[in-house]
């Protein structure tokens, strides 16, 4: 019905309440037919009247009583209450009395009679019909979480004839809700008890409804999750929920992320806008995984112009066209550069066009074992690489330099590692002559990045499996791509200069566990899918580590971000090692470079307080 037919229907149902209650108010405490006297009529038309003044002051005409709640019931209170208490005001005014019993009455007919006209429709939605529909057809769920997102879930899922899943029962771990009932659904106990509940209750999906859970927290209900046959979602996270981007019942898939137990980065907003906000910054290997969420991350705080260069053109095109889809307000120009790091002329070129205010360098080679057979590419493109770009971005005043690193720079085994910390070493001393600002930023594994464990992982359960890990006791330091990046913008507007900074990974994670979390979110057993222990690969360790004993300190400069000491820089031995490194063969050069970035067998040159090396291959 149009607005004006429901606005008529529900004055004329008012009245026809309003008066009923108060002449039958009249009947019952007067046992008597004679209801109609004087003063009852004028009261009867005061409050008549009184009661739509209220009504439209209140708005109840307007609101939709399909979705009416503890909110609608206050409001109609207040209504009535103010209605009965303009009645008894004109009858103190006009009679010198007030009939407190009569109106009394009144108000509790008044407000049963409005309020069950008012939530008649909110009955008829009421969950537990829609609960015994389909009874046997939904999917019978189970819900982590008594709190107030947990009802919200319960209450869409019952109220939704279209979902396919219907809750059964609450788990949660505050005692003061068990035993209880929320909605018609019991709250049977703690996540102690969810394996049991699942296998009593015969459970086919599990529902985690805690948006502020904590990732350790979280670990650790997934983990007897894990020990039902239950599919196990999750509700999004408080601050998308808060934003408006998603629906409390848009559950998703419990990701690997979620398991790391890490808390979100917090970043000094204002000191990282100082540097970036309405500047140029330049992306090396803005196509990989790393400089791809570096170039996003930075488009946040609005830079002038944003640079990405890389080698490989399709990747490059790919995060251009992201960028410009993501970002379409035209505030920052992207622009793309398809340039190869070991030609020193090429970046002397790009930097002298563009002139960045700051350049993070995140393009390299990481794949271990691809270095260890191919360690000459490493130096190529991991020390000299670094050099070109950062003896460029020193000649063409760029004010910080960023140079992303790794765990496996700290007393490498690996080609890889090995050049990577002559790398920090070669940026450390550019640092010492140049007015730039050269720091490195040092972390370990970033999940989903090309060349980890786990889309490798992915691929070899999608094929079902088994899956191979190296070391049932390897460990290694893990975080998110976005968070990663964050930190390297933070470290960034903390630099002063020729720092090495190390970012706090958290706990390490055994690659046998990661591993058989894959295997589980991925709704498969371990049993089903297997894992094979294949042996370490050239050039791997057990365990990484964050920072070599002589460069460990006590600096903390931000509450994930710590300083450490700045080990001996070899510039000579480099210098020497990249005139001839093309003469030796793979094992020789191997050998050399770990010497070399591990202080092994020195060999003396005369002291050179500065070494630029003019080299393009």
């Amino acid at each position: 019905m149009t607005y004006r037919q429901r606005l008529s229907f529900f004055i004329v149902l008012d009245s026809v309440i309003v008066l009923t209650a108060i002449f039958f108010s009249r009947f019952l405490l007067s046992a008597s037919l004679n209801v109609f006297t004087v003063p009852l009529v004028l009261s009867s038309i005061t409050l008549l009247l009184s009661h739509h003044c209220y009504s439209f002051y209140y708005k109840l005409y307007k609101k939709v009583w399909k979705y009416a709640s503890i909110g609608e019931l206050m409001t109609i209170i207040k209504a009535v209450t103010l209605s009965i208490g303009t009645a008894a005001v004109l009858q103190r005014l006009i009679y010198n009395d007030t009939h407190f019993r009569l109106l009394a009455v009144t108000w509790m007919l008044h407000i049963l009679l409005i309020g069950g006209t008012r939530f008649y429709k909110r009955v008829r939605k009421d969950p537990g019909e829609t609960q015994l529909q389909n009874k046997d057809e939904r999917k019978r769920t189970l819900v982590i979480g008594a709190g107030s997102a947990g009802t919200m879930v319960a209450r869409q899922l019952l109220g939704n004839r279209d979902s396919e899943l219907r809750p059964v029962a609450f788990i949660d771990d505050n005692v003061r809700k068990q035993h209880l009932d929320i909605l018609g659904i019991p709250v049977i106990g703690g996540v102690d008890r969810i394996e049991q509940a699942a296998a009593e209750l015969q459970i086919d999906n599990i529902v985690i409804a805690i948006p502020s859970l904590r990732r350790k927290e979280l670990n650790r209900i997934y983990q007897a999750c894990a020990k039902t046959a239950a599919k196990t979602q999750i509700i999004p996270m408080i601050e998308d929920l808060a934003l408006g981007r998603v629906s409390v019942n848009q559950f998703r898939d419990v990701q690997v992320e979620d398991l790391l137990g890490r808390e979100p980065v917090e970043l000094d907003i204002g000191s990282i806008s100082g540097y970036i906000t309405a500047r140029t910054v330049l992306v090396t290997g803005a196509g990989g995984s790393i400089g791809s969420e570096l170039c996003r991350q930075v488009l946040k705080f609005q830079p002038k112009r944003l640079i990405l260069l890389g080698h490989g053109e399709n990747s490059i095109y790919a995060i251009e066209i992201e960028l410009k889809n993501a970002f379409p307000s035209g505030e920052t120009e992207i622009v793309t550069e398809i340039a190869d790091l070991q030609d020193a002329e090429r970046m002397l070129a790009v930097m002298s066009l563009h002139k960045p205010h700051v350049v993070y360098h995140a393009a390299a080679h990481k794949h271990v074992p691809l270095m260890e057979r191919n360690p000459e590419e490493a130096v190529k493109n991991n020390i000299i690489g670094t050099l070109n770009a950062g003896r460029a971005a020193s000649l063409c005043g760029v004010e910080t330099f960023v140079m992303i690193s790794t765990d496996k720079a700290v007393n490498p085994t690996s080609v890889m590692g090995a050049t990577k910390r002559l790398a920090e070493m070669v940026i450390q001393n550019l640092d010492r002559t140049s007015f730039t600002k050269f720091v490195a930023v040092r972390f370990g594994n970033v999940l989903g990045s090309r060349g980890s464990v786990i889309p490798l992982f992915k691929q070899q359960i999608e094929k079902g499996g088994p899956v191979t890990v190296t070391h049932p006791d390897m460990i290694r330091y893990f975080m998110t791509i976005p968070e990663a990046s964050k930190l390297v913008i933070q470290a960034g507007a903390l630099a002063e200069g020729g720092e090495v900074f190390v970012l706090d990974m958290g706990e390490p994670v055994k690659i046998v566990d990661l591993a058989k979390n894959l295997i589980l979110l991925s709704g498969n057993s371990v049993e089903e899918i297997g894992i094979e222990f294949t042996g370490i690969r050239p050039g791997e360790k057990l365990f990484e580590e964050l920072l070599k004993e002589e460069e460990k300190g006590d600096a903390q400069v931000h509450p994930k971000i710590y300083v450490g000491r700045t080990a001996e820089i070899r510039m000579a031995e480099i210098h020497d090692l990249l005139k001839r490194y093309d003469g030796c063969g793979p094992a020789e050069l191997r050998e050399r470079l770990l010497d070399l970035a591990n202080d092994r067998n020195k060999t003396h040159y005369e002291a050179s307080p500065t070494v630029f090396l003019p080299v393009s291959v």
